[in-house]
């Protein structure tokens, strides 16, 4: 088990974005959340199985309306939760 912190940019918001994570997440049950940021970008925070993140942002890539251009990523400490959610806009 691993926990990632993420912040997408391009076109990531008004496309959807959140809503496919969340289900996205809950299918590979991964935990966690996802919130739309002021400058524009997404900010998630993932936790599961490395190969379930990295299955989950492949989908995301895939989506015709999503276009991630940037993506920063980093490993931080698990933390205790049992669900995903979609956290208020910054």
């Amino acid at each position: 088990m691993i926990r990632k912190h993420l912040l997408l940019t391009g076109m990531v918001q008004g496309v959807g974005l959140r809503y496919r994570t969340k289900y996205a997440a809950s299918m590979r049950g991964l935990t966690g959340w996802v919130r739309n940021l002021s400058d524009g970008s997404v900010e998630m925070e993932l936790q599961g199985k490395e190969e379930d993140i990295d299955l989950l942002l492949q989908t995301l890539q895939q989506n015709r309306y999503i276009d991630i251009t940037g993506l920063r990523a980093r490993t931080i400490p698990l933390e205790d939760e049992y669900y995903f959610t979609i956290r208020d806009d910054e």
